[in-house]
């Protein structure tokens, strides 16, 4: 049945909302939450955040005048009813659909996007950027960010307000506080305080008690200045944030208006200086199941607006993930050392159910990638086995950790890569494209790919068991292939891979999952009468020189296959291959990986197939090798 929005219906714009009175405020929000939950229901993704900031959302819009005043969203998770009262209702149920809009903020899709957002705790350090850009050209807008309680775990949070304390900028930071890890619940004696303080007749009166106390002695303003702030935080809790420069605002009731919108009008008058509100919210707000599971209804698969039921992927093989964790689990039975360590996603990374198994031998650190790594590098240190568990995308955050604190060092850190290669409907912000090269270019560090759910068995066992330096395993999001499993895995050797089809004329070299596609290319290629090894590398790093001389010696065409950047297997392929002189011996050899852009969300086989590293890309890749292009259009496969 469809949903009544009708005052939401006369809202295009936040202009539009901005012409509204005070007191039409609460049925906008209702209808909004409404459109939320309706909207999310047909595309699925971030549901919960986006519905504990209906109120903030609509009060932000409604106090503050965008795009002029530049809003930011940290991480953009709960953004879905920005875009809804930004012009982009219309294209709502499109989200994270192929052409459809983004599930996170981004600049190319609305001027109401100041700053695109899919890693968290970057919404200061823009809006500080943006605020002194605007005092250096002698504007007069506003900048306001509004970053969560989880994202202010990060050290950037901290190195922005630090120095946006320094700074003295004019600058507006919302804490969303949805997990009331900061502060207590919020009722009508913190609304009132928070209302006093953030008035200009309090700063107005504390400014005079400012100039009275400052023709005192030195000592008698230095303790009159500290008295005034520690008697404010310690009645509204900001003294952290007012050590930082900032003038502490709250807690506030996110979810009542009456007290938030004085509190935004109070802080939009102020003058100079950076203020932070904190408000209080509930994540899933106004939908009973989210409210009651915040952590299932994070991110949600389509579901049922009645029931909260989710839509359930057809059971097949079981995830990486999945396969990860129990693998994991296995070794640490047999291992007292093996300790886990993740930054914010345990279930993400399959750690929750390790942290079942070992509670006091698991670490969820919080947002804070770089602590991550360097905390397992203190676990290593002392002789334990750390499995450091994070998303291709999330580890790149802490990159020069790994180089100066693991790899120079050579202290045995596993690193437990997670969302490798492509992840469909999160699109470039969360992609695993770049780890083969990042880490493939360190001395000491060895870099396994699992190509399919058994070799990443194998692959942990290798990884608990190497003790002479770092090590990575990736492995990409979704479910396996099918494969019956080992009950443990074996111990491989390092650096060396394996053939799993014999010819002789091609030869198609996969690191990774592709294998599964490079197998169906071989298939097409031998139906051509072109005879094809297909050997799965294992190990980007060190390569298997045994096998790169052995495949170039008796093949006519190497094509190498990988889901990551230029610059990464295929890469260190040919500087192999030239270095042991096979290259001038009249060997073809073609590296496939992705493309050189950002590839948009979409389902994941339709990135592949538009990245060409499906079976039919890889058959052209071969013909094109091979100076026989023509054939290519006689091939089955590549003509549907």
């Amino acid at each position: 049945m469809p949903i009544s929005t009708p005052l939401l219906d006369t809202i295009l714009t936040p202009a539009d909302l901005r012409r509204l009175p005070e007191a039409a405020l609460p049925q906008l929000v209702d209808e909004l939450r409404a459109e939320v939950i309706d909207a999310v229901s047909v595309t699925g993704g971030h549901l919960g955040a986006g519905l504990g900031v209906v109120e903030l959302t609509a009060a932000l819009h409604y106090v503050f005048d965008t795009p002029d005043d530049r809003l930011i969203w940290d991480v953009g998770h709960q953004a879905y009813p920005h875009k809804i009262l930004t012009g982009r209702r219309d294209r709502i149920r499109t989200l994270r659909k192929s052409g459809g809009l983004s599930g996170f903020t981004r600049r190319a899709e609305s001027p109401y996007d100041p700053f695109g957002a899919g890693h968290s705790s970057t919404s200061i350090s823009a809006g500080l950027g943006m605020a002194a850009a605007r005092d250096l050209s002698n504007g007069g807008n506003h900048v306001v960010c509004v970053i969560g309680d989880g994202a202010m775990s990060a050290g950037m949070a901290y190195e922005a307000m630090n120095n946006a304390g320094a700074l003295g900028a004019r600058l507006i930071v919302i804490l969303n506080d949805n997990d009331m890890s900061i502060a207590p619940p919020v009722g009508a004696l913190s609304a009132h305080l928070a209302r006093i303080v953030s008035s200009g007749t309090y700063r107005s009166l504390r400014e005079t008690g400012k100039q009275i106390v400052s023709r005192l002695p030195r000592f008698f303003y230095e303790k009159a200045q500290r008295a005034e702030e520690y008697a404010r935080g310690f009645w509204t809790g900001g003294t952290l944030f007012e050590e930082l420069g900032f003038y502490y605002v709250g807690p506030v009731d996110g979810h009542n208006l009456d007290h938030l919108l004085p509190v935004l009008r109070n802080a939009r008058a102020a003058e100079d200086g950076p203020i932070l509100v904190h408000v209080v919210t509930q994540k899933g707000k106004g939908y009973a199941p989210a409210e009651a599971a915040a952590d299932k209804y994070h991110g949600v698969n389509t579901f049922d607006v009645v029931t909260g039921a989710q839509a359930k992927p057809k059971a097949n093989a079981p995830t990486y993930t999945r396969v990860f964790a129990d693998s994991l689990i296995r070794e640490a039975e047999r291992d007292e050392k093996i300790v886990a360590v993740t930054a914010a996603m345990p279930s993400g990374t399959g750690l929750d159910l390790f942290g079942q198994a070992f509670p006091k031998r698991t670490y969820d650190v919080g947002i804070a990638e770089q602590h991550a790594v360097t905390f397992a590098a203190g676990l290593a240190a002392e002789g334990y086995r750390p499995f450091c568990a994070i998303y291709s995308t999330f580890l790149q955050r802490a990159y020069d950790q790994i180089v100066h604190d693991v790899a120079i060092q050579n202290l045995p850190v596993r690193f437990a890569i997670d969302r490798a290669g492509l992840v469909g409907a999160d699109g470039p912000t969360h992609a695993g494209s770049f780890d083969i090269a990042y880490l493939g270019c360190l001395p000491n560090m060895v870099l396994m790919a699992a190509s399919d759910e058994a070799e990443l068995v194998h692959m942990v066992a290798t990884a608990a068991a190497h003790d002479a330096g770092p090590i990575a395993l990736r492995y990409p999001r979704g479910e396996g292939v099918g494969l019956e499993l080992p009950e443990r895995g074996e111990v491989l050797p390092i650096g060396k891979g394996r053939i799993v089809r014999e010819g002789n004329r091609v030869a198609l070299l996969s690191l990774g999952t592709r294998l599964a596609e490079a197998l169906a290319a071989a298939e097409q290629l031998e139906a051509r009468g072109l005879s094809t090894t297909v050997a799965d590398a294992r190990f980007a790093r060190p390569l298997d020189l045994d096998l790169l001389r052995r495949l170039a010696r008796e093949h006519e065409c190497l094509i190498t296959v990988e889901e990551g950047s230029q610059g990464g297997f295929g890469a260190f392929v040919l500087h192999a291959l030239a270095q042991e002189g096979l290259l001038d011996q009249g060997l073809k050899v073609r590296t496939m990986t992705l493309p050189d852009t950002f590839i948009e969300h979409d389902k994941p086989e339709c990135m592949y197939a538009a990245a060409g590293l499906d079976a039919a890309g890889i058959v052209a890749t071969v013909f094109a090798a091979l100076g026989n292009a023509s054939a290519i259009a006689d091939v089955p496969a590549l003509r549907a």
